[in-house]
């Protein structure tokens, strides 16, 4: 009897112990952004993925949100540093690292977010993966925001109207755009807009149509000029510390990895197709005057010549990245606007 209560206690004490040591053992997962609450990225996209982590390593891995963590630009280095595990930031954002992601921005793919984010995915992973750019950084996911507008605080029905307006831009291939239009360019992020613009230091922005709600734009960009398909589409990426990742075990690594890829960058741009929706009803609902570019308007005309040799300047740009980008642009648009018509029209 004796030998059997000793038997009994040193069972429960070993079963306390491992216990103890599997719930020692959960990682904790600290996830850096940005931008505000109620944009789509921590809205949607960051505590959708953290449930799928949470789920897939069986609660092992325990995901959370650090808010407001500075300039976006800073996300690639904080990360890199180990300040947060992982993050996301937008590409045009650090000039010059980031120049094979342009190929998603490049005007004329006339697709949504989720579709340019799905062809983003593969057709970088196919050609680019090994170009450098994410040196020190596992990629998580890369996604687009929506088609890319002019915001602006007086109505712009032609070019010749935007000329030497000061606007802010993102940076990529916004950039280009706003020096063929002859703006004054402005840099900033996009959660400095409202009040620049309210305080008169620009006169517009290139932004897609979520920010009339997620900015509150509609408040003072009254304005929205919309080109047939957008202007560009922004990219983003969303990465993770590869040292993070090293101290897990395989299988919680795997598992990780297992709901990122093209199902996170799904994710990502469907979140932010659903924001788009969201803004134009609320600048709808606020009044704002929404310029509707029809694809034969003088306007629309002029922005095909404005863009013209913008394939070929951005394929010379890369050319020395080992890499064949024409065949990568011809095969991302095949890629984006198959997705497009069967998922989403």
């Amino acid at each position: 009897m004796r030998t059997t209560k000793l038997f009994t206690k040193a069972a429960l004490l070993s079963l306390g112990l491992a216990l103890s040591g599997s719930a020692f053992a959960v990682k904790t997962l600290h996830v850096g952004t940005w931008l505000p609450p109620t944009n789509p990225q921590n809205a949607v996209v960051w505590p959708t993925w953290a449930k799928w982590v949470e789920e897939a390593t069986e609660g092992r891995v325990k995901v959370e949100i650090e808010h407001d963590l500075g300039h976006p630009k800073t996300m690639f280095q904080l990360v890199e540093d180990g300040v947060v595990d992982a993050g996301f930031s937008y590409h045009g954002y650090v000039p010059g690292r980031f120049q094979l992601t342009e190929i998603a921005e490049l005007p004329g793919l006339g697709v949504g977010a989720e579709a340019g984010s799905v062809a983003l995915w593969r057709i970088y992973n196919k050609y680019f993966m090994d170009a450098g750019e994410f040196e020190g950084l596992t990629l998580l996911g890369m996604f687009c925001h929506g088609p890319g507008y002019i915001q602006s605080i007086d109505p712009i029905t032609s070019f010749d109207q935007i000329k030497g307006k000061k606007i802010r831009i993102g940076g990529g291939v916004q950039s280009e755009l706003g020096k063929r239009m002859g703006v004054t360019a402005v840099s900033a992020p996009a959660p400095k807009v409202y009040e620049m613009m309210q305080q008169g230091v620009i006169d517009g922005a290139f932004l897609p149509m979520g920010e009339q709600k997620t900015l509150r734009l509609n408040e003072v960009a009254r304005n929205v000029t919309m080109l047939p398909g957008g202007m560009y589409l922004g990219t983003f990426s969303m990465f993770i510390s590869p040292y993070f990742l090293d101290q897990l075990e395989p299988r919680d690594r795997k598992a990780i990895m297992s709901v990122s890829g093209e199902k996170l960058s799904a994710l990502a741009g469907r979140a932010w197709d659903g924001i788009d929706a969201e803004g134009l009803k609320a600048a709808e609902d606020a009044g704002v005057n929404l310029i509707r570019v029809k694809k034969g308007d003088p306007m629309a005309k002029n922005f095909q010549k404005l863009i013209e040799g913008m394939d070929e300047q951005w394929i010379e740009k890369v050319s020395d990245r080992d890499s064949d980008a024409r065949q990568a642009l011809k095969e991302l648009r095949t890629v984006a606007r198959e997705y497009q018509r069967e998922h989403q029209e």
